[in-house]
This record gives C-alpha cells, sequence and structure tokens, in this order.
C-alpha cells in the first residue's frame, strides 16, 4: 500500500472515534444521548433539506462537508457543552491542539484542504460557513425541544442564555432563525426555559 493510501486509511479509522464522542442533547424520543458522528450526519442532511432557505446562495457540497468534519477534532478536544462557560474558556486552544494532530494525519493536500474548511466554519464569515452554522445551532435545539426540554431543564438554561447562542443563525438563514425563536419562546411558556 503507497504512504498517501495509508495515511488516508489511519485518518478514517481515527474518525471512527467521533461515534464515541458523546453529546449533551439526547436524541429524539428521550433517547440516549446522541455522539458526534451522529450530529454531524443529521446536520449534513439537514442543510442538504433545507438549503432553500439560506440567506444568501451556498455551495452545498462544501456545507455538507463542513458539518461533517466540524466535531472531528472532539475525538481529541472532548466535547464542550455550549453553556459551560468555564469549559469554553480552553475550548479554542484544545480544538486547536487537535486540529494540527488529526488533519495532520492526512497527506499535506488534504490536511490543509480540511484544517482551511474548518477554519472557514469556525470564522462563520462566508455564507457556506454561516449556514453551516445555522445547522449547528438548529439541529441540537430541535432535538431538545422534542423531547420537552428536559436538557435546559436538566442544566438550568435560560431563554438569554439559549439566545447568545442562537441569535446568530438569522446570519445564516432568518427564516430557520423565525423556527428557533419560536421553539424558545414556547419553552419559556412551558417553563423549560428560565426566563430571565
Amino acid at each position: 500500500m503507497d504512504e498517501r493510501l495509508e495515511k488516508q486509511l489511519a485518518f478514517a479509522l481515527k474518525i471512527d472515534e467521533e461515534k464515541n464522542i458523546f453529546r449533551q442533547t439526547h436524541l429524539s424520543n428521550h433517547g440516549r444521548n446522541e455522539n458526534d458522528a451522529e450530529h454531524a450526519w443529521h446536520m449534513a442532511i439537514m442543510a442538504y433539506l433545507l438549503r432553500e432557505y439560506s440567506n444568501e446562495p451556498i455551495d452545498i457540497g462544501k456545507v455538507m462537508l463542513m458539518c461533517l468534519i466540524h466535531d472531528v477534532v472532539e475525538i481529541e478536544a472532548g466535547d464542550t457543552y455550549a453553556y459551560d462557560e468555564e469549559a469554553k474558556k480552553s475550548q479554542g486552544a484544545r480544538e486547536a491542539e487537535a486540529k494540527k494532530h488529526l488533519f495532520g494525519m492526512l497527506p499535506e493536500d488534504q490536511a490543509k484542504e480540511l484544517m482551511e474548511l474548518f477554519e472557514e466554519f469556525e470564522a462563520f464569515e462566508t455564507p457556506e460557513a454561516k449556514f453551516a452554522r445555522a445547522m449547528d445551532n438548529l439541529q441540537p435545539i430541535m432535538l431538545n425541544n422534542s423531547n420537552g426540554g428536559s436538557d435546559w431543564k436538566e442544566h438550568g438554561v435560560s431563554a438569554k442564555q439559549v439566545h447568545g447562542r442562537q441569535d446568530k443563525t438569522a446570519l445564516g438563514s432568518k427564516k430557520l432563525f423565525e423556527v428557533i425563536n419560536d421553539i424558545i419562546e414556547d419553552n419559556v411558556k412551558k417553563g423549560n426555559l428560565k426566563n430571565e
């Protein structure tokens, strides 16, 4: 086997570990905690289905790939809960180190391509990054809503905290942000989110 293929297969096997990174979000129907791979797959399919709601024209293949790779770094950096302010302080450094190591396993051209795609997602500036990030926001809120807001209740999350994360969704899709805003308001009324 040549060195290029060996590196590609080693990376392909390594990313299987993403299935072992469990998130705070639960699967619908009050299932178990979802893992990062399930989250990424769900986001990618949602991006394809909902692409017509992007504020701007997008390269949907690029968006889907962003969705699929955006949490690969958590294999080494671990999942950081969206509302854990203490853990978020070290998130950038942990993920930067993991990005270099994990994507660095690939042949140089592919390592560069995926690192740039990851950085584009994180920078939140291009139409593709904005729409991919909208999926990253919509997917867990949709699951949490389907479970009666149980993850928010468990962690004592407030509507203000959810808005702090979710309001940027409007940069990628004003239409999908309307859906998110309705979900937030409904969960405040039901007492699933603290209104402070």
